[in-house]
């Protein structure tokens, strides 16, 4: 079960595109060991408490696998021997349920359905053997969700410990057109830097995923907490009360909160969606709402610092002018809310040259399939030079 005497074994976290740098020093600061950054994933090490631990309160993780069997193979073929090998009575029982996932990664192109048939036989065929009856496959929801990872040289078998992916959090029961990913709004905020030291704004918050998960880091409340199950749950060793232990040791890390999250939109069933997201992660009282048009509003606190982080329209799914939707974003933020840091994700990176302001930096992300740029914006009070001079001069 590749696992050691101490109790620790690895793991490895997948997430999207752009924040795996993002994740591992998550899991450094929740002290994960021996963390190492691959491509969509970070692996590490740690016991089955951390194991619990990083499902609850990773923001940036989609799931989180426990390799549980390694073997060199020559043949695609041989990953039915592979699986066939595995103790399987041992993790699961003929009344489970599992499905299989393939990912393939070979010099030549194979098929990941034939590798997960192959892989799906070989669990099967053991249990036959043995049992005399197999567990049956559930697609949708499964006991065991089982990865397999197929190169040239290696076939690495993992069981899936979180199930769902860790983006369905539990509070968005609704959503608007073209809904942010609640990993990528989490990976969004730690990206640009939010901590919840200063006040806060999504003046396009359509549903309320960043506003939500603003609030969870600003409080330090795990992202999970709403969930109604994780994979691991279902397990033979599944400690319950040991789990109850890490929920609560990580909400009395929760921290007070003295500053402001807003939102704007200008739609009311976006306000509504918003509000009942909000509600349902138990955040009212950190969070506020309005219906406004961005493009009329001016910055609420002009002597405080201002964070602003947002997801405007693309013209992918929601019909808009693109050059004079985005001209106006850049004018707005010019005009009436210096003294901020403004932070938007696009997938139109056209549209940029229409802002009309430079952005300090630019990050290649995905939104979906869409390959998207956040950008970084500082809107200076006075001009930049002096700003900078002022800067130094504080130094």
């Amino acid at each position: 079960m590749n696992k050691n005497n101490s109790g620790l074994f690895p793991m490895v976290a997948k997430t999207l595109f752009g924040l795996e740098e993002v994740l591992a020093e998550e899991l450094k600061i929740l002290g994960a060991q021996s963390v190492k950054i691959g491509v969509r994933n970070v692996q590490f090490v740690g016991d089955t408490g951390f194991m619990y631990k990083a499902n609850l309160c990773l923001r940036t993780a989609l799931r989180i696998l426990k390799p549980i069997h390694r073997k060199p193979i020559t043949t695609i073929d041989e990953v039915y021997q592979v699986m066939h090998n595995i103790p399987w009575e041992d993790i699961m029982n003929v009344a489970n349920t599992f499905a299989i996932r393939a990912t393939v990664m070979t010099s030549t192109p194979q098929n990941s359905m034939y590798v997960a048939q192959k892989a799906k036989d070989g669990l099967v065929d053991r249990f036959r053997n043995r049992m005399g009856s197999r567990p049956s496959v559930d697609k949708d929801f499964p006991d065991f969700s089982i990865h397999v990872y197929v190169t040239d040289r290696v076939a690495e078998v993992s069981l899936d410990s979180s199930g769902a992916s860790l983006h369905q959090r539990g509070y968005r029961a609704a959503t608007n057109i073209a809904p942010i990913n609640e990993v990528l709004a989490a990976g969004l905020l730690l990206l640009s830097g939010w901590r919840g030291d200063t006040d806060f704004l999504d003046p396009m918050c359509g549903s309320g995923t960043l506003l939500i998960e603003a609030a969870m880091i600003a409080c330090n409340i795990p992202p999970n907490l709403n969930r109604k199950e994780f994979a691991f749950q279902k397990w033979n060793d599944w400690d319950n009360d040991f789990y109850t232990k890490i929920e609560e040791s990580a909400l009395n890390k929760a921290r007070s909160f003295t500053h402001t999250i807003s939102g704007y939109d200008k739609a009311p069933s976006a306000i509504r969606k918003a509000q009942q997201n909000i509600s349902n992660a138990n955040l009212d009282d950190f969070i506020t709402i309005d219906r406004q048009d961005f493009f009329t509003t001016e910055k609420p606190e002009p002597e405080k610092p201002l964070h602003v982080v947002f997801n405007p329209p693309y013209g992918e799914r929601l019909p808009i002018d693109v050059d004079a939707f985005y001209g106006r974003i850049g004018d707005t933020l010019k005009k009436y809310y210096a003294g901020s840091q403004a932070w938007f994700i696009t997938s139109n990176v056209e549209a940029l040259k229409s802002v009309g302001l430079r952005p300090s930096r630019r990050i290649k992300l995905f939104n979906g399939k869409l390959e998207s740029k956040l950008v970084k914006y500082e809107l200076y009070s006075g001009t930049k030079k002096i700003h900078k001079k002022n800067r130094k001069h504080e130094q």
